[in-house]
């Protein structure tokens, strides 16, 4: 089960955004447990990323990784404040920088790293791939 939870929940995270992430599990062959996006502001994040990962800078997800064989499940915290700054800054739509942040996530989960050059350019490719049939998806 993916649930969602905010004060004021964007309006664009609904049912289709559920279905979209539930299908991108079962493609890449894993199974889904319960995961849980808390949304929040940059301060809130930071705080999170300092206490538990000793990391003293912002950033737009942080995930807590619960999967146990192929059952993914976690919970994902994303800074809304830091997808409306790099979507401004990277000049893309804010949906679908949302959408991208929110299949990272995920993809972190299924075994995707992005540590390396070579391993983030395979993650933005699976981002892109996912971006694209969500956007498939919807025609």
């Amino acid at each position: 089960m993916i649930q969602f939870f905010y004060e004021n929940l964007p309006e664009s995270v609904n049912t289709d955004y559920k279905k979209w992430l539930e299908d991108l599990i079962l493609s890449e062959g894993k199974k889904l447990g319960e995961i849980n996006y808390i949304f929040c502001d940059d301060e809130y994040l930071l705080k999170i990323n300092q206490d538990y990962l000793q990391h003293d800078y912002y950033t737009d997800i942080i995930t807590f990784d619960y999967v146990k064989g192929k059952t993914i499940s976690a919970e994902i915290f994303v800074s809304l404040q830091r997808i409306s700054d790099n979507a401004s800054t990277l000049s893309r739509d804010h949906e679908e920088e949302l959408r991208r942040v929110l299949a990272h996530g995920i993809l972190h989960l299924a075994g995707y790293k992005d540590k390396t050059e070579e391993e983030e350019k395979e993650m933005r490719r699976m981002e892109d791939l996912y971006l694209d049939k969500y956007r498939d998806s919807r025609i």
